[in-house]
């Protein structure tokens, strides 16, 4: 194929690792924003500063940049496309970036890019590794062989223990390849002791948010399947004009569902409570101007990053009984589920949350944040998917000495 391999860093040299560590290469379709994403770059840090060489490759984005930081190596390749003949040529460019830069490794972290990596990694006997972000939708046969790919690794890692029982249920995996890592939370960023009152006002200001209106906030890109319908009916039910419904996140261009949104606001009524704004850069603030979040989704998250996020700032949470979240919230002592899709129940909760007084919310407060911190960190995450990398690279150190025989 005679490919160039490019690197983003400067001169693209692949450079030695600088403590002597394994080469590990995370693969993902681009690193624009999201939980996929903001967990490349959380493990990409850990490797560097463990001593290991952290290679990502994507077909870029504005999270380059901490890669960069970190030490890493970001490799532009298009592996965001779903194209099957780029598929197929990204397998040919892997196997030449895994040999110019003695990848020990290979981690996938979305399907498209898997199935390019798996291939390479059996032509290159590179170990492969997997993680289940969410519980694909299985479909016909063809989805579902196409979501196999992620069930292929040596380990495969899932992110909560929804979505492992769902990987073994249905696509047969053997449970003793399975590691349920949950995704981490950064409590230096998400710690309410650390947002300042002007950080906060500075938001509320910027939003014009009434004053002494109690904000229900749901935070999540505009798409039909995050639930802002189904708030904005349960809010119908609620019957209150005294609060102010914040929807957070950009629409990514899907400009025909903000119109549904911004026409169903205007048919129940509730111009003055329920408000859309962008994608906000200080969700920590966010939360803090908060008096409940909410999670909405009516498919299952595979984890629920907003359930563990509010609650690390000790916000009351309403979330869904499915998915990851019911494994997050501790209903009746951190926050409530409903039954998904159901916007009765979703008021009445919404209406419970709204009469706890001081002291109520400060026990709430004090019990969410225990609870996220003892199980939810990013440090415990980061450090358990190196184990996993070191649990591979021992068992394929194990199966090259045995296939070498005796004498070598």
């Amino acid at each position: 194929m005679n490919l160039e391999v490019k690197s983003t860093m400067a001169g693209g040299a692949a450079a030695a690792p600088a403590g002597g560590g394994p080469t590990v290469l995370q693969v993902l379709p681009s690193l624009v924003t999201g939980g996929v994403e903001r967990g490349t770059v959380d493990i990409a840090v850990a490797l560097a500063r463990a001593g290991w060489r952290a290679l990502v490759a994507s077909a870029g984005g504005p999270l380059v940049r901490e890669i960069e930081r970190a030490g890493g190596i970001h490799i532009a390749l298009p592996l965001d496309s779903k194209n099957p003949f780029v598929i197929r040529k990204n397998i040919g460019r892997l196997t030449e970036t895994f040999a110019a830069y003695g990848v020990d490794i290979v981690h996938a972290r979305s399907r498209a890019p898997a199935w390019s990596a798996y291939f390479a990694a059996r032509r290159s006997g590179v170990p492969f590794v997997t993680t289940f972000h969410a519980p694909y939708n299985v479909g016909n046969a063809v989805k579902r062989r196409y979501n196999s790919v992620m069930a292929r690794g040596a380990r495969v890692i899932a992110i909560s223990e929804f979505v492992g029982r769902h990987v073994v249920a249905e696509y047969n995996l053997d449970p003793a390849r399975l590691r349920v890592i949950p995704r981490g939370i950064d409590f230096a960023g998400f710690d309410p002791a650390r947002v300042s009152a002007e950080r906060v006002i500075r938001l509320a200001r910027d939003w014009r948010l009434p004053d002494g209106a109690p904000v229900i906030m749901l935070p999540g890109r505009l798409t039909r399947w995050k639930g802002q319908r189904l708030l904005i009916e349960a809010l119908a039910v609620l019957g209150r004009r005294d609060v102010c419904c914040l929807l957070v996140g950009s629409d990514q261009g899907r400009s025909r569902y903000r119109a549904e949104i911004e026409s169903l606001v205007r048919a129940r009524g509730l111009e003055g409570v329920v408000r859309s704004v962008d994608e906000c850069r200080d969700m920590p603030a966010a939360y803090m101007l908060s008096d409940v979040v909410v999670s909405a989704s009516t498919d299952p998250e595979g984890f629920g990053r907003v359930v563990a996020e509010a609650q690390a700032m000790g916000r009351p949470v309403v979330a869904p009984d499915h998915g990851g979240a019911p494994e997050i919230l501790l209903p009746g002592e951190t926050g409530w589920l409903f039954p998904p899709g159901n916007a009765r129940t979703l008021a009445a909760a919404l209406a419970e949350a709204l009469t706890l007084d001081t002291g109520q919310r400060d026990a709430l407060a004090r019990r969410a944040i225990d609870h996220v911190r003892g199980r939810y960190g990013r440090d415990h995450m980061c450090a358990s998917t190196l184990a996993v990398y070191e649990e591979v690279l021992a068992e394929a150190q194990t199966a090259a000495t045995a296939s070498a025989g005796p004498g070598t």
